[in-house]
């Protein structure tokens, strides 16, 4: 992890990789070990290498698979970080991954992530509301990366847009059948809900501003309205897909 105390220096592989351990109990004691030496606070004498403005943040991440009792796991190892400007607004900023390093495999993806202003206000934060992915070499085939196109301020239950493809039977002006392909945007719901205040209605004028908020909201961003789409599908049956309009706090 990166610190307020930031490193500029690349930090070496045996301090910042998983090195071999003689058993997998050795292993997890060394990882908590870690753990709580990274915890430890700064002294209270110790200098910011970050202005106040800015926060220290990885520079180059390498993506590890270490052997685990649930199978084998996919961490992310912070090899270098450095001070970077926090911008007000919220954009999508590069964030490089690298997988299978040191391997004639090695390939580096720019996942992307998004900024964190620090003056969001009326609930709203910069979240994540566009993918994409990428294809990479594995010693197995090829595997997907899920990457982040874009980012806009939303609430912290909010709908996403999600395409889903199907085939659509229809009959042209002369009678004739036709198969065409129908898109259909279903969307998903992301974020998460925290229990107290949550906004119900906001002012048309002022998107910041709430109008009605409801006490103990539950704990799950859930769909709130469906659109129905109604087709003839290639096998000849009548096919409904619902599609997510929006999206709430609420329980399943």
């Amino acid at each position: 992890m990166c610190r307020s105390h930031c490193l500029s220096q690349r930090i070496n592989s045996h301090q910042s990789g998983f090195p071999k351990h003689s058993s997998m109990l050795d292993f997890l004691r060394t990882k908590k070990l870690q753990d709580r030496q990274m915890e430890l606070p700064l002294s209270t004498g110790a200098e910011r290498s970050c202005p106040l403005d800015s926060h220290c943040e990885p520079t180059r991440v390498r993506m590890e698979r270490v052997p685990l009792f649930e199978g084998v796991q996919e961490v992310e190892v912070i090899e270098a970080c450095q001070c970077n400007a926090s911008p007000e607004e919220c954009l999508r900023l590069p964030s490089l991954k690298t997988y299978f390093p040191d391997t004639p495999l090695e390939f580096t993806v720019d996942v992307g992530k998004c900024s964190s202003p620090a003056h969001a206000r009326g609930g709203l934060f910069c979240a994540p509301t566009k993918f994409d992915s990428v294809l990479i070499k594995s010693p197995n085939g090829v595997e997907v990366v899920q990457t982040l196109e874009n980012c806009e301020m939303k609430e912290t239950c909010y709908r996403v847009s999600y395409v889903e493809y199907y085939y659509e039977i229809i009959h042209n002006s002369a009678g004739d059948r036709e198969e065409r392909l129908k898109e259909i945007d279903v969307g998903r719901c992301l974020g998460s809900c925290t229990s107290g205040n949550h906004c119900l209605l906001r002012d048309s004028q002022n998107g910041e501003k709430c109008l009605v908020r409801a006490e103990g909201a539950s704990s799950h961003c859930v769909p709130h309205q469906y659109d129905t789409y109604t087709f003839k599908s290639r096998s000849g049956n009548i096919r409904t897909v619902f599609a997510i309009q929006k999206c709430k706090c609420g329980s399943y």
